[in-house]
């Protein structure tokens, strides 16, 4: 499957990571001893990690309620993901004083995407003459662009292909494609 055009881009949300609370202090210990698919060693970490296959989401579970969700694509995965945790919770710990799935209020705290640009880019000069890029490729291929408006961090590589991390609303992925198009204009070569 292709990547979706969207506002004249292409693009692929690979991960949205949101934050949530359920205002209930959970039993992590007794969570991990009743519920299969949660690990949970508090001397490593202090929160349990419940995996869920329906959509395919990690959360960390904090003693607080809170929670931190990762691997979905977009805002109904997450609040699938967080329903399911909240029905799982209740089984596990049933007299938890749980809220609604549906009113739990989830923050976006980063959304990754991938994008291809469809042009050859020359990282070394690209690198030598913006400050805000660093490039060694004995480290890693890609170049590290540091975006300010909208803040965001783009790996960027030779063949045109992009990561951006670090946005909180895919609006803001489209306009850190767009800064990195107008960024590298004069290091591309169309393929």
């Amino acid at each position: 499957m292709g990547m979706p055009e969207k506002d004249g881009f292409r693009y692929n949300v690979e991960n949205i990571v949101a934050s949530a609370s359920l205002d209930v202090d959970i039993d992590l210990f007794s969570l991990a001893l009743t519920v299969d698919n949660v690990e949970y060693e508090p001397e490593q970490f202090p929160g349990a990690i419940l995996k869920i296959d329906e959509p395919k989401s990690s959360l960390l579970v904090f003693k607080n309620g809170k929670l931190i969700c990762t691997g979905n694509k977009d805002e109904q995965q997450i609040r699938e993901a967080i329903r399911r945790t909240v029905e799982i919770l209740r089984e596990a710990q049933p007299n938890l004083k749980l809220p609604d799935p549906e009113k739990v209020p989830f923050r976006i705290e980063n959304i990754v995407a991938s994008a291809s640009l469809d042009v050859t880019v020359d990282l070394y000069s690209l690198a030598a003459t913006l400050d805000n890029v660093e490039y060694e490729p004995e480290q890693f291929p890609g170049a590290i662009i540091r975006l300010e408006n909208p803040k965001a961090t783009i790996l960027l590589f030779k063949n045109g292909k992009l990561i951006c991390a670090g946005v909180r609303e895919e609006k803001q992925i489209v306009e850190a494609i767009k800064a990195v198009k107008e960024l590298i204009k004069d290091f591309v070569h169309d393929r």
